[in-house]
């Protein structure tokens, strides 16, 4: 197990095995997003595609308060763009998270806001706390909360979305749940975040990886360009040594033993 700071000590980056634990660590900001979070979680992404052994990342926010509060309002510098650059810093994360190939598993231990809302919908998988609150309040501080509509509008329904957009109230963690924002919600976090990770650690690491990119890839297509894809990919995934091995270990009655290609 090892541990590393980023930037200013803003994120936290711990590898345990297989797998990649992030954490935001400003909990006097309530876990808010700085330039040195954002850039961090972009290499760490960038870099956990290109390693074969990493078999999950878990993203959460230090402390019990907070997962994420969502920009840094208190720099005044927020909505502070290069108007001459056409990609920006947060929109650059999201891109990144859409381009990684190794589940995302959100950790959602406190209030989870505005671009916090962001991080938790471009992760694959959420636990939650019961103590969570979810909201986008951005409408209350005179802007809305433009970025993260990309990753939230295909994961829950539009009047739930339009409801939370429009009038910027936060709902708690069961609410959360029934909408589909997390997949659980539990007393004990850390069990049940442990747990999820034994459910993926046992499974083909060349079908999670294939399965991902196949899974949003398929998000902006239309039925006959969507279907004509998956027809394809099927082929592929057969043809991986992960396929091989799964079938003939089923056929044999034995646990697999996964290469991962």
């Amino acid at each position: 197990m090892t541990e590393t700071a980023l930037p200013a000590d803003d994120l936290l980056a711990r590898r345990d095995g297989a797998v990649l634990w992030l954490t935001i660590n400003r909990p006097e900001r309530r876990n808010a997003m700085s330039a040195a979070v954002v850039e961090g979680l972009i290499e760490q992404l960038a870099n956990a595609n290109q390693d074969r052994d990493l078999r999950a990342i878990v993203l959460t926010g230090a402390g019990e308060k907070a997962f994420c509060s969502g920009a840094d309002l208190q720099t005044g510098k927020s909505f502070a763009f290069d108007y001459a650059e056409p990609r920006q810093g947060f929109a650059n994360l999201l891109r990144a998270a859409h381009a990684t190939h190794v589940p995302l598993i959100a950790r959602v231990n406190g209030a989870c806001m505005a671009g916090g809302m962001g991080l938790l919908a471009m992760c694959d998988l959420a636990i939650a706390a019961p103590q969570a609150r979810f909201g986008l309040p951005e409408v209350k501080v005179g802007v809305f909360p433009a970025q993260v509509l990309s990753v939230l509008q295909g994961l829950i329904g539009r009047r739930a979305l339009a409801d939370l957009c429009i009038t910027g109230e936060a709902i708690g963690a069961r609410q959360a749940l029934a909408i589909g924002l997390v997949n659980e919600v539990a007393e004990d976090l850390d069990a049940a975040v442990e747990k999820l990770l034994a459910r993926i650690v046992d499974k083909s690491p060349a079908a999670i990886r294939r399965g991902l990119y196949l899974m949003k890839h398929l998000e902006a297509l239309p039925f006959e360009q969507s279907i004509a894809f998956t027809e394809s990919q099927i082929g592929l995934f057969a043809l991986t040594e992960d396929a091989r091995e799964g079938q003939a270990a089923f056929r044999e009655k034995r646990a697999p033993l996964w290469s991962g290609r």
